[in-house]
């Protein structure tokens, strides 16, 4: 019996070309601390330590205290000396970047209809960005207010996408076994990975991304529309059984 959905956000409940805005937003964050480091070094530091989190696989470190170590590692910049600009960013320039996205109506009501049947939802994006970031996304997509069971951010993250445990952590982590999730999203190898762990899976296909391999089994795909239908009707992965 499935009792929780979990949904990524970009691409999924936020829509958006997810490589095209990670262009724009270390493109803004490079200029904000452009007085401490050279853009092109700060946007390649990011990139490897947000490699480094994705790779870890260290339950005692969470996401940040990884990135944190790789980033002053690749640097040599203190985290007093940047993280001020780094916060400051996320709450004064950060939120123009929403018009780099779209909201879909559809979002919410996906949200609210798995709410009402009474299921635990998740907001299961990879932890490779701090909970402002995130929450403002939710902004964006117009559903910050809903009561979501968890929120997967770098501060309170120990894994990430693609990594099995990141699935396995939040089932432990909202009271249910992996095989009563439903994990919904945009991404092949990302988020259907899913599968691995025994939670079914719905693939989004309206902003798709999928690099050929590996290949995971899908129990069903579609639009955002047709996910709807599915949690109304409680049909394909969210059947009764």
């Amino acid at each position: 019996m499935i009792k929780a959905c979990l949904f990524d956000l970009d691409g999924t409940l936020l829509p958006m070309d997810t490589m095209a805005f990670a262009k724009v937003y270390l493109n803004a964050l490079a200029s904000k601390v452009k007085h401490l480091i050279s853009p092109q070094k700060l946007i390649k530091a990011i990139w490897q330590a947000t490699e480094a989190v994705i790779r870890n696989d260290e339950e005692d470190l969470t996401n940040e205290q990884v990135f944190e170590r790789e980033f002053i590692h690749l640097t040599g910049i203190r985290r007093e000396e940047i993280w001020p600009y780094f916060d400051d960013f996320y709450a004064h320039e950060f939120p123009a970047l929403s018009k780099y996205t779209q909201m879909s109506p559809l979002s919410r009501k996906v949200v609210e209809t798995a709410i009402l049947n009474g299921y635990k939802v998740v907001v299961a994006t990879n932890p490779v960005f701090p909970e402002m970031a995130i929450l403002e996304r939710l902004r964006w997509a117009k559903i910050d207010d809903l009561p979501f069971e968890w929120i997967t951010v770098y501060e309170n993250s120990h894994f990430c996408k693609p990594n099995p445990r990141y699935y396995l952590s939040v089932a432990e982590k909202i009271g249910v076994h992996p095989e009563e999730c439903v994990m919904i999203g945009n991404d092949m190898q990302e988020d259907m990975v899913a599968s691995t762990v025994g939670m079914k899976t719905f693939f989004l296909t309206d902003y798709r991304i999928d690099l050929g391999k590996p290949v995971y089994p899908v129990d069903e795909e579609g639009s955002l529309q047709d996910l709807l239908a599915a949690l109304e009707n409680r049909t394909g992965p969210f059947k009764n059984e």
